[in-house]
């Protein structure tokens, strides 16, 4: 029987996992993205701790008036600009599972934009 779209995410997405793990000198900037909002975090998997989060439905975010791929475009920039303030200059990639392509292509253009490292 087929695989749903929803299984073959989180198939895909556990590949990935087993590769890309965050680490205090280089935490793991992971994407959720839903049909209408876009999440991203830095993560460092060692002490389980979110170093820095942004998402679409912030309040400063969520007040400009855009599609969707800027908007994440924004959130990109967000996350990284609060990472940067605690420190952290280079990240892990996690794609989550999604294609690297529109809304997750946008997200990490927006984090290289404003500094990060990937």
């Amino acid at each position: 029987m087929a695989l749903t779209k929803h299984e073959r995410r989180i198939r895909i997405k556990s590949r990935i996992r087993k590769i890309v793990s965050g680490t205090e000198a280089r935490p793991r900037l992971t994407v959720f993205r839903s049909n209408k909002e876009i999440y991203a975090q830095i993560v460092d998997d060692v002490t389980g701790k979110t170093i820095s989060a942004a998402s679409s439905r912030d309040k400063d975010i969520s007040s400009v008036t855009a599609t969707k791929v800027e908007l994440a475009k924004l959130v990109g920039k967000t996350v990284a600009e609060k990472a940067m303030k605690a420190g952290v200059e280079t990240i892990a990639f996690d794609r989550g599972g999604y294609l690297y392509h529109g809304r997750v292509k946008s997200l990490a253009e927006g984090a290289r934009e404003a500094g990060l490292k990937f």
